[in-house]
């Protein structure tokens, strides 16, 4: 069991407990807070606080306990992949949108990793045993490429590839508006926001350098489409990184507004080049634009022959 301590100032009078905690403990919900503090494992002096809205003071310093969670069982689940490259150390899939990769936050059903177990004899299993195969990730709502290591050696390896940015990436992004710019490079911190927990932000402290290179292929009146290239891989950055230049991208809820043109963000992991972790081959792989970003690019008329020459390059 995990213990904690959080020091709660003058600054912090009034507030109520469980907004207090969470705004200290990363990558934990309101609700999963206020379990803890009614299941008794917040003290304040040594004794248990229940009262999930306990006003603070100020001056205090509270204890917490994280229990460890169990991990459950992660099934084998007969889930259509669509392979575009397969040899015995890796395999490469298209992933849907609406798919979570690995199981995560009570999901332990229709993930990528449950397709995976079902659809893979061989899959490599480092520490995590929730996460067999996974080399990187992409959010849930994103399309795309996505690198499946079939043993520990070629997982060791795409990892050191992935954090020597010998991996090239490229999406597709359709942004609102028209860019001033039609080619840039971006380079900042990111990290979590001060002021919204669940998302990430553009920061001067405390943040990760992340660097983005976008180059507009196509633009309408109102949208344009975007090839991306990414040199770093934090949480969220492309989608970060466009609502930074006050372009989000089309569809995503979080870091824009929601749209009726579509139901999710519109990026899309559309081509990646690297050399094999294990036989040394130059190996490009691109993937196929999903059935609702096709739409997409009808309806807004972009030129699609734009998108099938970044696929030939």
């Amino acid at each position: 069991m995990e213990e904690l301590k959080f020091s709660a100032d003058e600054t912090f009078k009034g507030k109520r407990l469980d907004v207090f905690l969470q705004s200290k403990i990363e990558n934990m919900s309101r609700a999963s807070v206020q379990k803890l503090i009614e299941d008794g494992f917040v003290k304040l002096n040594g004794k248990e606080i229940k009262k999930v809205g306990t006003k603070l003071k100020g001056n205090e310093v509270f204890q917490v306990e994280i229990p460890e969670e169990e991990t459950p069982e992660i099934k084998p689940e007969n889930i259509p992949l669509d392979i575009v490259y397969e040899d015995e150390h890796i395999a490469v899939i298209n992933k849907p949108s609406d798919m979570t990769v690995h199981p995560a936050q009570n999901i332990y059903s229709g993930t990528l990793v449950n397709a995976l177990l079902y659809n893979f004899k061989n899959l490599s299993n480092p520490e995590d045993i929730t996460r067999p195969g996974i080399v990187h990730r992409l959010d849930k709502d994103t399309s795309g490429l996505i690198i499946i290591a079939k043993t520990d050696e070629a997982h060791e390896k795409l990892v050191e590839m992935f954090q020597s940015k010998n991996m090239k990436k490229t999406y597709l992004a359709v942004c609102k508006g028209n860019f001033s710019q039609k080619s840039g490079r971006i380079e900042n911190l990111i990290g979590r926001d001060p002021f919204e927990r669940k998302r990430m932000a553009v920061v001067e402290i405390n943040g990760k350098t992340a660097v983005t290179n976008y180059e507009v292929l196509d633009e309408v009146q109102d949208f344009s489409l975007l090839k991306v290239n990414i040199e770093t891989g934090r949480t969220h950055q492309i989608r970060v990184h466009m609502k930074f230049l006050n372009h989000p991208i089309l569809g995503d809820s979080t870091y824009g507004t929601s749209s009726k043109l579509a139901a999710r963000q519109m990026l899309h992991a559309y081509k990646l080049e690297f050399i094999h972790p294990i036989t040394k081959e130059n190996i490009k792989v691109v993937g196929k634009l999903p059935e609702d970003f096709e739409n997409i690019i009808k309806k807004l008329k972009f030129d699609r022959e734009k998108i099938m020459k970044i696929g030939e390059e």
